[in-house]
């Protein structure tokens, strides 16, 4: 039974009506933990097979879990939905506060259904929700809704503001939402589902308490767990470079996507690596709500006006590793603050990083090919190194003014689909690549997991560790990263920072669950784990999803691998054995 039965509370959200009710469902925390696996099971629930993703009837769903506002590195929130880009499974995960802020108005999961006739946001005071007009913020860039927002919502406690940018209104498949300024729901296009329900933003405050039963056993489990994280060469890691330090290992490993993955080291790593953009551009850490780590690093970039020269503008922009790669490396710029600049274009109309860089990497090796010319880029030159053409597109993709940048906003697959070289077009399950090159189980990772990321079973650092050393076979290196996804899924049910999953072992989790009011062996534990991928992959697949169809760029059999030749066959082979473990459950 659940020490905290508020974490039950889900409450439900009717744009079209604008009503709102409030049930508890406290077996679907006791059978599935929280985040994950009870988003998962809602959107099985809400969203009728077939849906139309920028539909009515496609749920926006926020869900917290039981360590949630109790211990550190467990402020993550878990949005689910069916996504615009992939027309399957939409899940993304975001820090700041937002977590912590649902935990706090007393509510454990957030399901929003329907479509606003005018633009709207939604403010949640606690047991109370309000239905804001936003007409005036329709066309606003994320940073300015957030800020009147706040402005127009008093009352204490601790609060969060969703909200999206111009590219979530103009529906862009890869769309993100911002929260706190510097944390997103960035993948698969939460932003756009957001625009098609008219939704701007949605502010969450509360100012409840969590209660502990055991007070004398949490506070030592609080301890451990901090002190883990405090004194963890990881999290050091974390804190001083973040994950930017990744640039010089990944690149010394040719491990680095670079132009479009035409190569797999970039001769400018060190310019743009973690190391310099600490040297010449940090200007603050911040950290996530109960985390003591702080790992997000943000860039303070000095310009003068164009028309006062003696005056200076500071703008302040978080960075971390990927995009690094996808606004950097993979579009051959070379210089922090040509990246940042692009950033910050990327953050003003509201789109997904790895995305935007992947496209326009794809687009660039386009028009080098003529497959595209002038008139459909509306005159721009996309010139490796040069990010002022990419920030000129930025804005037509937000924009859409034509057929190209239409095609544009819809992804890489889909744009290669109609303009050709889908050979170079490196998406995996239709979501563009994340900057990992490292070998074959980055690659087959992100083809079998369940969002298509490299968050989801980490098979770059199997290459690095495992494949480096030895040879393994197809279906082993399957076996090992559909262990690694299945134990993910608790950790994103719980719901803990990925960052942490060293620290939040199974041996840690099956001590802190009973203390929350789950009374799980660790043997149960991986059983809900395996459930939960289980109920992610039939999702999946009753939306059309087949491991049979997925289309493999051949790219990334051209580039060279750090690690061994692989080649499609190796591939598919590992395909083949997730779908037969997948159909027959007793050998799980």
């Amino acid at each position: 039974m659940l020490k905290d039965d508020s974490l039950a509370n889900i409450l439900y959200i009717n744009l079209s009506n604008r009503t709102f009710t409030t049930k508890k469902r406290p077996e679907l925390f006791e059978k599935y933990i929280g985040g994950a696996g009870v988003a998962i099971q809602l959107l099985h629930e809400e969203c009728p097979t077939g849906s139309d993703p920028l539909g009515p009837e496609n749920p926006i769903i926020f869900a917290v879990g039981p360590l949630t506002a109790m211990f550190p590195l467990a402020s993550k929130t878990v949005s689910m939905f069916k996504s615009p880009h992939t027309g399957n499974l939409g899940e993304s995960h975001c820090g700041g506060r937002s977590a912590v802020a649902i935990r706090m108005a007393g509510y454990g999961a957030i399901v929003i259904k329907g479509t606003s006739d005018i633009p709207i946001y939604i403010s949640v005071h606690g047991q109370k929700v309000y239905f804001r007009d936003a007409s005036s913020l329709w066309g606003m860039g994320s940073s300015a809704t957030g800020r009147i927002i706040r402005e127009n919502e008093t009352g204490g406690g601790l609060r969060t503001i969703m909200r999206i940018g111009k590219a979530g209104e103009t529906l862009v498949s890869y769309a993100s939402v911002t929260t706190e300024t510097y944390r997103h729901f960035g993948r698969l296009g939460l932003g756009a589902v957001f625009g098609s329900k008219r939704l701007k933003a949605i502010a969450v405050s509360g100012k409840s308490s969590v209660p502990v039963t055991d007070s004398k056993l949490y506070r030592n489990m609080y301890e451990e767990i901090y002190q883990a994280a405090v004194e963890s060469p990881v999290m050091k890691k974390y804190h001083d470079l973040g994950t930017a330090e990744n640039i010089i290992a990944l690149n010394k490993f040719a491990g680095f996507p670079t132009r479009n993955l035409k190569e797999a080291t970039f001769e400018n790593a060190a310019e743009i690596s973690g190391e310099a953009f600490a040297a010449g551009y940090l200007g603050r850490r911040l950290a996530c709500s109960h985390c003591p780590v702080g790992c997000i690093h943000i860039a303070a970039l000095r310009e003068p006006y164009e028309d006062e020269p003696y005056y200076y503008k500071t703008s302040m922009i978080s960075y971390d590793y990927e995009p690094i790669y996808s606004l950097g490396s993979m579009l051959g710029i070379s210089t922090p603050e040509g990246i940042l600049k692009l950033m910050d274009s990327v953050e003003t109309w509201g789109m997904d990083a790895i995305s935007v860089g992947v496209v326009l990497a794809w687009a660039t090796e386009a028009q080098e090919q003529g497959l595209v010319s002038a008139k459909e880029t509306m005159g721009i030159k996309f010139t490796w190194g040069d990010p002022a053409s990419y920030i000129s597109a930025c804005r037509l993709i937000a924009l859409q003014p034509n057929d190209f940048y239409k095609a544009l906003a819809r992804g890489v697959e889909y744009a290669a689909s109609l303009y050709g070289n889908k050979d170079s077009a490196l998406a995996f399950g239709k979501n563009e690549m994340a900057g990992y090159h490292t070998g074959p189980a980055t690659h087959v990772g992100n083809l079998i997991g369940l969002r298509h990321s490299h968050l989801d079973n980490a098979g770059y650092s199997f290459d690095q560790k495992v494949l480096a050393q030895k040879q393994v076979s197809p279906e082993e290196l399957a076996e090992m990263l559909l262990g690694e996804e299945k134990w993910r899924q608790i950790l994103s049910s719980l719901v803990v920072c990925f960052f942490a999953r060293g620290i939040y072992t199974p041996d840690v989790v099956s001590k802190l669950l009973p203390i929350l009011g789950f009374d799980l062996k660790i043997e149960e534990i991986n059983r809900i784990g395996s459930e939960i991928y289980r109920e992610k992959y039939r999702f999946k697949t009753k939306e059309g999803f087949s491991l049979d169809e997925l289309r493999i760029p051949k790219r990334i059999f051209e580039a060279p691998s750090p690690v061994k030749k692989f080649d499609e066959s190796y591939i598919r082979q590992a395909l083949a054995h997730v779908k037969m473990i997948l159909e027959k459950p007793e050998v799980v």
